[in-house]
């Protein structure tokens, strides 16, 4: 197939690429190279490139000429600095994917894989010993500067046991970003229904791995660290350290765009939009991961601040069994593994002036 990936010269998208071309497709990557998104340089692979941004109709037509299926890598990440960067991200992110759907509606083109977020999903899953499964709301600003992390039961105030959040869970984005992330899956889903296409939203965790960009605010916690430790200063651990996510290797993530292309690629037409949830299966706590970064790299020791983000939810772990049973991929890359390789490798060049 040739495969449109936009954001294709970024993190993610490189690798997507990458992967696209080593399994037979012709990927071609779009993307605008915006500094904000390439602080150091693109990552251009040896696909056909085109410059241009996704929010351009004109550009959009053009990149769509020939094409089977898009993979949307395209998008402004990350909480950011604060609301003013929420027209931004609401440009690059809905907007953005608002123009390539109806690009895509316009020139037949009926098969999408977008990145998706596990952001939708606000605070993961929580039980509680005498009231089962609840959902928490956002954490008080007051408990946070007390140092109390943790949420409580919403009915009874105990203490709760986060599991794995399932696809099924309700959306519940508690930031800018995460509510652009939720919007981008509703214009696919409409697109699908609208068009007859068929649509996947991959519910990415916490990516990291060679290429992560770094040294801009919207980079990922992995990525700070990194940075951090490669200019000789310790990583700046956040709230107590306890936070847990999913760390999944980049190239487990690409390796899930190119599974969900090859699902779709029999049955375009369905009109249906899916979501699937992209992790390790191995959580692991935010101040494990800055420690395992720390040993590999050969120090600093991390410092755990206290300090806090509004907006940042407490415990995010990922189910991904859907993925696994339905489309068949499985991670390849450990924890242990992926971060040791990520302490030591840099950010990868461009290979190619656009």
């Amino acid at each position: 197939m040739r495969v449109l990936v936009t954001g294709g010269a970024g993190f993610i998208g490189a690798q997507v690429a990458d992967v696209l071309r080593d399994q037979g497709h012709e990927p071609v990557v779009l993307d605008a190279l915006l500094p904000a998104a390439h602080p150091v340089g693109p990552v251009l692979s040896d696909a056909e490139f085109l410059r241009g941004d996704v929010r351009d109709p004109d550009v959009v037509r053009g990149a769509l000429r020939g094409v089977d299926a898009v993979c949307h890598q395209a998008a402004m990440v990350g909480l950011g600095k604060d609301f003013a960067d929420a027209p931004a991200y609401v440009s690059c992110n809905d907007l953005g994917t608002a123009v390539l759907l109806a690009g895509m509606a316009e020139t037949g083109v009926r098969t999408l894989v977008q990145a998706g977020s596990m952001v939708v999903y606000g605070e993961g899953r929580y039980e509680c010993p005498g009231h089962g499964v609840v959902r928490p709301g956002p954490r008080a600003v007051e408990d946070l500067r007390e140092g109390r992390f943790e949420p409580r039961c919403p009915r009874c105030g105990a203490a709760l046991l986060p599991g794995l959040v399932t696809e099924d869970a309700p959306a519940d984005p508690r930031n800018v970003y995460a509510t652009t992330k939720l919007a981008q899956e509703h214009l696919a889903a409409a697109w699908a229904r609208t068009t007859g296409g068929s649509a996947v939203s991959l519910r990415y965790h916490n990516v990291y791995g060679p290429g992560m960009p770094r040294d801009t605010p919207y980079a990922g916690v992995a990525s700070f660290f990194r940075s951090a430790l490669a200019r000789g200063e310790a990583p700046r651990v956040f709230e107590d350290g306890g936070q847990r996510r999913d760390f999944v290797h980049v190239r487990d993530v690409a390796r899930a765009n190119a599974a969900a292309l090859a699902a779709l690629a029999p049955e375009r037409g369905t009109g249906r939009h899916t979501a699937y949830n992209v992790g390790s299966g191995e959580p692991h706590t935010v101040g494990e991961m800055a420690e395992t970064l720390a040993r590999a790299h050969g120090g600093p020791e991390p410092v755990v601040t206290g300090e806090f983000r509004l907006g940042d939810v407490r415990h995010i772990t990922a189910d991904s069994a859907r993925l696994q049973r339905e489309l068949g991929w499985r991670p390849e890359v450990g924890f242990a593994e992926g971060m040791a390789e990520f302490a030591v490798t840099e950010q990868r060049a461009s290979t190619r002036t656009p």
